[in-house]
């Protein structure tokens, strides 16, 4: 039988780069090779697309903290539209052959926000995860906590404000609003990256500051005490629902380098300690927000758990870690569905929903 070409998409020109870097390896290791034959597609820093079909080419791939991408030689375009050989190498015409679905492992902006999304819906390439509008609206932070408000999914209050609305951000007001202390957070970044706990003036301030180098819009949040849970879905039309498990963070909060490089940063509780019928409500909540977001494929939904046993969304996450500490692939295995089960099972899904598509009427019948 024919191996189905799996192009794994991973680097990107993002602050999380690194953490793709590291997840596109485990995707790699763990795709069943006598089904798949993988095609590995690594965008640089600055955007360039680069292919390499013989091995993951990685600097440093043991330490998350120096890792990198390889210089490579081999640029490449994609054709829109094309119905086969969609990419091709720039600079020698070649190509590597039919793509038949993308994986693309990418974090953060330009990878999870909908435009790698868009690009490959115009290649005509099937993907994993969630469509162009899902990607969008659950990385834009603000948006995405408008339209859980609108469909009575509990979240934490906020603010949101753009850079050219910066002046209209008075501390004073906020605190009045939203108590202390209050979360300052980039709108559109993933990872904890940009965020900061404040709990005066002066660290508000900066706090702004340094959420404005990485987004032109952020939201202030009021802080909400309680259990860190988060809850792995998966699937199209009818998603399903991971164990919960349960972040117990060993500094102020879940940081960048807690998820992604320190591994003693967070302690990990899974499945959470939770009673089966809080574990069914974080299930349906979780089922509710992903389906309110429009997602498909699979997403990480984050949650508190108040001590009154209240519910609150914090966030959502369209393409989770798949890191070796990553929570996405480590509740579904301890829900019983092993790593490589679950990469089949996101490729299997991405296919399906392209078949769907590709059966959608483009004219209309005078």
């Amino acid at each position: 039988m024919k191996k189905i070409r799996v192009g794994i998409l991973f680097g990107g020109k993002s602050v999380e780069h690194e953490v793709s870097l590291q997840s596109a390896k485990n995707v790699l290791t763990a795709l069943d090779t006598d089904k798949y034959e993988a095609v590995l597609i690594g965008i640089d820093k600055s955007g360039i697309w680069h292919w390499n079909q013989e091995s993951m080419d990685l600097l440093n791939d043991s330490d998350p903290k120096l890792i990198q991408m390889n210089d490579l030689d081999d640029e490449l375009a994609l054709i829109p539209g094309a119905q086969s050989n969609q990419i091709i190498d720039a600079v020698e015409q070649n190509h590597p052959g039919q793509i038949d679905v993308v994986f693309p492992v990418l974090h953060g902006t330009l990878g999870e926000d909908g435009t790698v999304q868009g690009l490959l819906k115009l290649a005509n390439i099937p993907f994993v995860g969630a469509g162009v509008l899902g990607s969008a609206v659950g990385m834009d932070k603000d948006v995405m906590k408008r339209l859980l408000r609108g469909d009575s999914i509990p979240i934490a209050d906020f603010a949101a404000f753009n850079y050219s609305d910066k002046d209209k951000i008075v501390y004073s007001e906020l605190v009045e609003k939203l108590g202390l202390p209050l979360f300052v957070k980039p709108a559109n970044m993933g990872s904890s990256v940009g965020i900061s706990k404040t709990g005066n003036q002066e660290d508000f301030e900066k706090a702004i500051d340094n959420a404005f180098q990485y987004d032109n819009k952020v939201i202030i949040e009021e802080y909400i005490k309680g259990r860190e849970i988060e809850c792995s879905v998966l699937g199209n039309e009818h998603p399903k629902a991971s164990l919960p498990g349960e972040i117990l963070p060993q500094a102020d909060f879940y940081s960048y380098e807690a998820k992604y490089i320190d591994e003693k940063g967070a302690l990990l509780e899974i499945p959470a300690k939770l009673s089966d019928k809080k574990v069914k409500e974080v299930q349906d909540l979780a089922l509710r927000t992903f389906r309110s977001l429009c997602c498909e494929g699979m997403a990480r939904v984050d949650l508190f758990l108040k001590e009154n046993g209240e519910l609150i969304v914090n966030e959502i996450n369209t393409i989770p870690g798949f890191t070796k500490i990553s929570m996405y692939p480590k509740l579904w295995e301890v829900s019983g569905l092993p790593y490589g089960e679950l990469i089949d099972q996101l490729l299997e899904l991405a296919l399906a929903r392209h078949n769907r598509e590709q059966a959608l009427k483009t004219s209309v019948e005078l």
